[in-house]
Formats: C-alpha cells, structure tokens, sequence
C-alpha cells in the first residue's frame, strides 16, 4: 500500500484564469494531472467504517477506487467506479460532493482539515477512461422484450444503460432536438462540456438503445399507445422537472424576462450546434438572476459571457446560498454581484407608449426592497422581512427568474389512471412504479429538481424493478 499523504488540505483543481473564462464558454475546472490524483488518493486513510460509502446515493465504492488511483491503476479505479455510476465523467463534476460523499469523509473531521476530493478523483479517473479507451460497449443478446424510456437526461439515461445490458431492446423518446435532456440543455458547457455527454449518449447507442429526439410524449404518442400500439412491454418516464416557477409579481410578462430554464435552454442548445457566431438569446447591457441555487449561478455566469454585467438578487444572505460552495467562489471571481437580502417587488418597463417603437414592452429596471433576517425559529431558521421605506430601482435590461421547477403537467394531462402529488410530482412507490401496470418513474419528474446522481439512482432501480415486472409476466 502507498503511503499516507496527511496534507491537510485537498490538492487545489486548476481552474481557468476568472478574467479570462468569463468570456468564453470552455470548461472552468482543468483537472489533475496524475500527480496531482496519486497525491489527492493518497490521503484517504481507508477509514474502517467507510462513511463516504454510506453518503454517496449509489454507493460507489469508494475506498476501492480511490485505493487503484493511489497505485497509478486508473483502469482498475474507472472499473470500480462503473459497477455503480452510469455517469463517472458527469458526477465527477455537478455533483454536490461535499453535501454528500466528502460531508462524512474522516479526513475532514478535524478543524483545519478538508475532506479527500472524491469528486476530483471521479472526473479524474473517468477523463482518463475516455482518452485512453477505445473499447466500445457491444451489444448484449436480445432477450425479445421492447422497453421506452422517456426523456434522455440521467434517469433515462442509466435506466437505458442497464436494460440494454440485460437485453432489452430499448428506445429512448427525448422532446427536444439533441439527446442527453438536463445535461445538455439545463448545464452549461463551461461546467459540463457537451462533449461528455455526447460520449454516454454514443455508448448507449453502441449498445444498440435507439434514441428518437423531437418527440414529445403525451403529444406525439401517448404512454398508452406505446404501450398498446407499440407493443413496448414497459414504459419508464425520466421526463424531468422542467416547468418553471415565477413570483408573481407586476412585469414579468414583460420582454426581456426570461425563466433560467428558457434562457439555459437556448443557451445550451445554441452551443451543442455549435452555432457559436450567433448570439443565442437577447441579454442585454446589465441581468438580474432572481434566485441563489446552481441553476441561479449557471444563469448568472452565462449572461456574464454573453458581455453583460450581472446580478444575483437574493432575498436572504450569504450563508443561506444554496448553490454549491464552489458554483458561487467562481461565480465571485468572474465579476458576478451579488445583492443579498434584497427580493425584487416589481419589473418596471420601458416608459414608450408606441407600439411601433424598438423598445416598446421592454425591461428597464426592476423595483427591489432590503430584507432583514428577523428572528430565529425553533430549528434556528432565522425569515427574512421586509425593511420598511428601502424600495430601491435597480437598473436592468433582462430579468432571469431561478426560483426552482416543477414536472410538466402534459403527460398527466394525457395519461389516464396515472396518479400526481400535490406539486406535480408523478407518485411512485419505492422501486418507481407508477399508479399504471408497466409504467415506472423516476428522477426528477417523481421527487421534484434534485441531483444528478439521485435521478441516476432512481434510474437504476427502476431498470431492476421493470426487469423483474417482465420477468414476472
């Protein structure tokens, strides 16, 4: 065994320069090089009880993995890694590690210490993979049984996975023009290049999964004409959580107000044709991004690189920030400005009355208050509450509303029997099956926006679970 490295800190992530990455869309994060990953694997102390294990949702072995990465065998770490996760190259990087995994790792118990950068060592080991392997995954014997998978973002696309591995001739619906769902459309390149996920999208067609992009379910087919006209033997639906959720306030109908996800969407969708001489969505001189999630950050840094100057407006303080420790220091050091304790009123248009005027029904600012933080619950919560008289005009050409989503209501609406919660969550038991005989759920679409690697989860125990529904027919 390699001897301990007991450097207290993690072994920092080469990062592109802020100055210069906030004008351009290429990844933030560089990655080790393989010193740098020997040296980060080598202080994990291989603690007995393995809480890293326990704190991951797929229990990746993580011990193991990080043990061949300490030995130079970035083969042997990649093998360990895919008994569990679909998507090593995609977790390794938007996944919120250090509320998961790296939150119970031994190693950052200590005052002054920091956990061992499993999420490091993760991208690390899957780039790796991919540059040095040009195995392809062939294609497993057909069983004769047909499966649909809706939607091609991480829950359909490790359900996918598995099924094709067992046999199962598998087809994937996707609504929009390019595969991969949430992890092409919802993340920018600059996090997570669409490359990546170009690359699990080809092997799960390499596994013989065909992939039928532009079809929206429940308007082009219905679950029940797969099911009957068909001939699909079971349906899992990985369709996400993609309905935006506004404040309700005075002008956002207004032109130049935008959801994060329409405004992600056209973003990214520009960028996976690789249309980079377009400008992909009107931005304007100076955005405000109404929210404080990941989602806020990617909308924030991206209209930084579209040349605006961009603010977060956020109604409690810093410490209440729940976009990753990581998302807001970058966002920090690209120039971002963040107005805390501070929640917009109103959106103020543009003062023409003639239609036939340019800036008719335009964004021209935004009507905020000052919040204070007012006294704490009983769980030590401490609301927000307006101060009183502190109305400000903050002075901007684009608002971007990040307040979270919700599942498309449109398979529901055309889906009989199939039951909903109070959100619009699509109900499933334990294993995912739905209220409808052969049709399992998953992801974002049954719990709401979660993580990347809970929808993968969710994903892989559905495929178990339909595997044994059709096994047991």
């Amino acid at each position: 065994m390699p001897p301990f490295n007991m450097q207290p800190l993690k072994n920092p992530m080469p990062t592109q320069d802020p100055q210069i990455r906030n004008g351009n869309f290429n990844e933030v994060a560089l990655g080790y090089t393989e010193e740098q990953a020997i040296s980060e694997a080598k202080r994990c102390i291989r603690c007995k009880h393995r809480p890293c294990v326990a704190g991951c949702p797929v229990k990746v072995k993580i011990p193991e993995f990080i043990a061949k990465v300490a030995e130079g065998d970035f083969e042997g770490a990649y093998q360990i890694i895919a008994e569990d996760s679909s998507l090593p190259a995609v977790c390794g990087r938007v996944c919120p590690q250090e509320r998961q995994c790296e939150s119970v790792c031994t190693r950052g118990i200590k005052a002054g210490c920091e956990s061992v950068g499993i999420g490091r060592l993760e991208r690390f080991v899957a780039d790796w993979h991919n540059a040095h392997s040009a195995q392809q995954p062939t294609p497993a014997p057909q069983n004769g049984h047909k499966v649909a998978v809706i939607g091609s973002g991480p829950a359909g696309l490790a359900c996918a996975s598995d099924l094709a591995k067992w046999g199962y001739d598998v087809t994937v619906f996707e609504a929009l023009h390019v595969a991969g769902g949430v992890l092409v459309y919802g993340i920018p390149e600059f996090r997570l290049p669409k490359a990546i996920v170009q690359k699990e999208v080809d092997n799960l067609k390499a596994l013989g999964v065909k992939i039928e992009t532009n079809m929206v379910i429940g308007r082009v087919i219905t679950i029940e004409e797969l099911k009957v006209e068909y001939g699909f033997d079971a349906v899992f639906i990985g369709s996400g959580a993609g309905l935006p959720k506004f404040m309700n306030i005075p002008g956002e109908s207004l032109k130049g107000v935008y959801s994060a996800n329409e405004f992600l969407t056209r973003s990214n969708l520009m960028k996976a044709y690789k249309k980079d001489s377009h400008t992909p969505i009107h931005c304007g001189k100076c955005v405000a991004v109404v929210g404080g999630g990941n989602v806020a950050m990617d909308a924030a840094r991206t209209a930084k690189r579209l040349g605006a100057e961009v603010h977060i407006v956020y109604r409690r303080g810093e410490e209440e920030l729940p976009a990753r420790k990581e998302e807001i220091e970058h966002a920090k050091e690209e120039g971002i400005i963040f107005d805390l304790l501070t929640n917009p009123v109103r959106i103020l248009a543009t003062e023409t009355t003639d239609p036939r005027d340019p800036s008719y029904g335009w964004v021209r600012g935004m009507e905020c208050i000052r919040m204070e933080l007012g006294e704490a619950d009983a769980s030590g919560r401490r609301s927000p509450k307006e101060v009183k008289g502190s109305e400000f005009i903050l002075p901007v050409d684009s608002v971007i509303m990040s307040l979270g989503t919700s599942p498309n209501p449109l398979l529901k609406a055309t889906t009989p029997g199939l039951e909903t919660l109070r959100r619009g969550e699509i109900a499933v038991d334990e294993v995912g099956k739905t209220s409808i005989e052969g049709v399992y759920c998953g992801g974002d679409a049954a719990t709401g926006a979660a993580t990347v690697i809970k929808a993968m989860g969710a994903g892989r125990v559905a495929a178990k679970a339909i595997d044994e529904y059709i096994r047991s027919k």
